[in-house]
């Protein structure tokens, strides 16, 4: 009998297998990273500087908090730094919005939805380290406490994370441990819609 209570425990703490079709192809990887090559800047403003995400034609990115002042920052993008006002910044989601100056951006295409990506494998890109480049890796990401989730990829604050149909659908905003906590776009539209703000993902 214990055994088998034993057995029923672990039945429900494990999650539920998926199936390997599930997981994203090579493909699927490569079209995340060329993505990130293409929208991807950086971001600084205060005393650190970390990965963004441009998600506006216009200039918008998406970013850490951390990255910015409380009206400034800077986008490193196309080999220039350019000066950027501060749309949203908002230290209990850990999240910022910065705009760019006017101009035409590379966007990324994002998803929002009501829905909670947990339990979806999302696509982040790992930063390079000695020789090697930056590389797309895939994780399935688990519930946390709302409107977080979190992600078994070591990513830094500011990076994003896409799904499998290269959709832009959150954001890491905290290092745990060997993974991160990450911010889905939903809970970044509805931040702004409430600050009145102009700009939106």
């Amino acid at each position: 009998m214990p055994h088998r209570l034993l057995a029923l425990v672990l039945a429900l703490l494990v999650p539920p297998a998926f199936a390997a079709e599930d997981r994203p192809s090579h493909a699927d990887l490569r079209k995340a990273l060329a993505l990130y090559e293409r929208s991807g800047v950086r971001v600084a403003g205060s005393r650190e500087a970390g990965p963004g995400i441009i998600v506006g034609a216009e200039g918008q990115v998406l970013t850490s908090v951390r990255y910015v002042r409380l009206d400034a920052a800077e986008v490193e993008y196309d080999g220039k730094v350019l000066p950027a006002t501060v749309v949203l910044a908002n230290a209990y989601l850990k999240v910022a919005v910065v705009a760019a100056p006017p101009g035409s951006y590379p966007a990324a295409p994002v998803k929002v939805s009501d829905e909670s990506p947990a339990g979806q494998w999302l696509i982040g890109i790992l930063r390079a380290r000695g020789k090697q480049k930056e590389r797309p890796e895939a994780a399935l990401a688990r519930k946390a406490p709302e409107p977080f989730i979190d992600v078994a990829l070591p990513l830094p604050p500011g990076s994003p994370l896409f799904d499998t149909n290269g959709k832009l659908v959150a954001v890491s905003v905290q290092r745990r441990g060997a993974g991160c906590r990450a911010l889905p776009l939903e809970a970044v539209k509805k931040q702004l819609a409430a600050s009145q703000r102009v700009a939106s993902p």
